[in-house]
């Protein structure tokens, strides 16, 4: 083949696709360039999660009407000089490829008025190609007007995830880069439908609240650290708080929001032990050292730094959590056992169980779990069992034709209620109890996008859920089988559940959704069942397709064979 130079067009949009990879790229450029020019005031607006229209607009120090056609240039910066100040990097934005890039691949507009200019100057491009450019009427700032996004390359737009996705990335980047600079008002509105807005205070807390919601962020403890040329601060979620995953911790390195692999493990790390298999803390952490000793020009997105000494900043991050934790958790209370395994004197708590619904008791389950339920397939059935009782308020011990079984009451009741709501789905008739008192419940914008998305899923699965004002839903009706739990830990679990990219094929949406709500409903170890709760609980397991796992695939029982027990015993010779 014949080897050609490639257009600057086809150039461009190559180089486009590694700056820009979806509508949330490009709002991140375009803020970062904000945030640089001194700006106090930072408003983004979308339609169509962005692939309509973005438009950032800023108080800040604008740019000169003769250096405006420099500013949609390919590497056209005023933030570097030689290549020596490539390790003196203390803005965000350098390459001098953000708006270049975003206009090949979109019809961009850029208005900007420094304050000493009398009016403002626009810039206009189609694809790369400027059309059109001279003075208007502008206040002192800039404003980027960002249209029809990769209109010129249908290639991308068929990479892109939906609305609802989209939205929750760009949320989720403003929320953050709000957080990391409190002292800028900050306001995002989608579709005509203003999701945020911060006061500028400088008040951190508000913004964890927005980013967290009101009731996480008061389990979020103030770190700080300073260690030689390193300093952090930021705020690490107590034991109590915890997620299913691990997108909801946070680093800023001097500034810049970066997504750091080493960095999360280092976190988790801190924890080690502290929390169940399976769960992760919450984080916002702010990393601040001398630029020279981070390399931020690792990739056109600058989304990824490289430190000189790793070693020594992972373990600073986790001195600093270590610290933290110890320093806000409280010397534990030594309580007065009994051999049953509560404190003297006290009760036994009792379970709600029924064979139809199970009541959501909120302790932590410490089983780890896949993320996506099993599959529903036929397995084997369980033969005849005969209760024989409850062990350390968590077992269930029957005796079959062939020995013991010991089952996890929790996982039992999970698989017990998962294959009823599926059987009704299936059938397309899921009974609905409508609840006396519907249950208002608000979510943090970027959640709420979350559940958002899954109103349809869950109106066939027989709740009834409404949005009920900005990132607020009120339930009003749930599943009978579930009519005795809370609506609102139900969707607070399925929130957590779905990771932030993540979009599950249709064909299994419905069972993951219904295999999280068991999950959350089911009852908990450490509950004592009445015997005939533990009957039905039994019988119900009995009549399961797939009786021996939960709906995540972990076991619901143990089987104890006869042969073994003569083993173990010394029946059958030597154990």
């Amino acid at each position: 083949m014949t080897i050609r130079i490639l257009s600057e067009t086809i150039a461009s949009q190559i180089a486009a696709g590694e700056v820009v990879e979806r509508p949330a790229s490009a709002v991140k450029e375009l803020i970062e360039n904000a945030i640089d020019a001194g700006a106090t005031e930072i408003s983004v607006e979308t339609r169509e999660a962005g692939k309509r229209l973005i438009l950032v607009t800023d108080n800040g120090a604008g740019i000169p009407a003769e250096e405006l056609p420099l500013a949609v240039a390919r590497h056209a910066t005023s933030k570097l000089q030689t290549a020596e100040d490539l390790f003196e990097i203390h803005t965000l934005g350098f390459r001098g490829e953000a708006l270049a890039s975003i206009g090949s691949v979109s019809r961009l507009t850029l208005t900007s008025k420094p304050e000493e200019q009398l009016a403002g100057y626009r810039i206009r491009m189609d694809g790369g190609a400027v059309v059109e450019k001279g003075s208007v009427p502008a206040p002192t700032g800039s404003q980027v007007r960002v249209e029809d996004l990769f209109f010129n390359v249908p290639a991308r737009m068929k990479f892109l995830k939906s609305d609802s996705t989209e939205n929750r990335q760009i949320t989720g980047l403003l929320t953050r880069y709000a957080l990391a600079y409190p002292h800028i008002r900050w306001s995002l509105t989608m579709d005509q439908r203003q999701i945020f807005r911060t006061t500028g205070s400088g008040n951190q807390m508000e913004i964890l609240q927005e980013l967290f919601g009101a009731q996480d962020s008061k389990h979020l403890l103030p770190i700080t650290f300073a260690e030689n040329t390193i300093r952090i601060h930021g705020y690490i979620s107590s034991l109590s708080l915890n997620r299913s995953n691990r997108k909801d911790i946070t680093f800023f390195v001097n500034g810049r929001w970066v997504q750091d692999a080493a960095l999360t493990a280092a976190v988790i790390k801190a924890y080690n032990t502290m929390l169940m298999v399976g769960r992760y803390p919450v984080a916002v952490l702010f990393i601040e050292l001398p630029a020279r000793q981070v390399d931020v020009n690792v990739h056109p997105s600058k989304a990824e730094v490289r430190f000189r000494d790793a070693d020594q900043v992972f373990s600073a991050l986790q001195r600093a959590i270590r610290r933290g934790l110890l320093a806000y958790s409280p010397l534990p209370e030594i309580q007065a056992v009994n051999l049953w395994g509560r404190q003297a004197g006290s009760e036994p708590e009792r379970a709600d169980f029924t064979p139809a619904a199970g009541k959501a008791w909120e302790e932590a389950d410490a089983a780890s779990e896949t993320t996506r339920p099993q599959s529903y397939l036929p397995m084997e059935p369980l033969p005849l069992l005969r209760l024989i009782g409850q062990v350390a308020a968590t077992y269930l011990v029957a005796e079959g034709p062939d020995g013991l079984y010991l089952i996890d009451q929790h996982a039992a009741h999970e698989r017990v209620l998962f294959d009823q709501l599926m059987a009704q789905y299936r059938a397309a008739a899921v009974p609905v109890q409508a609840l006396v008192q519907p249950a208002a419940v608000e979510f943090p914008a970027e959640k709420a996008h979350t559940l958002a998305a899954q109103l349809p899923v869950l109106r066939e699965l027989g709740f009834e859920v409404e949005e009920f004002g900005p990132n607020a839903f009120l339930v009003r009706a749930v599943p009978a089988v579930f009519a005795a739990g809370d609506p609102k830990a139900v969707l607070q679990a399925l929130v957590e559940d779905f990771e932030e990219d993540e979009e599950p094929l249709a064909a299994e949406i419905e069972a993951r959704i219904a295999g999280r709500v068991c999950k959350r409903l089911a009852v908990k170890a450490g509950k004592i069942l009445s015997e005939s709760e533990q009957k039905a609980l039994l019988l119900n397991l009995e009549a399961s397709q797939s009786p021996r796992t939960c709906p995540h695939g972990r076991p619901t029982m143990i089987h104890l064979s006869a042969a073994l027990l003569e083993r173990q015993f010394g029946r059958t010779g030597a154990i």
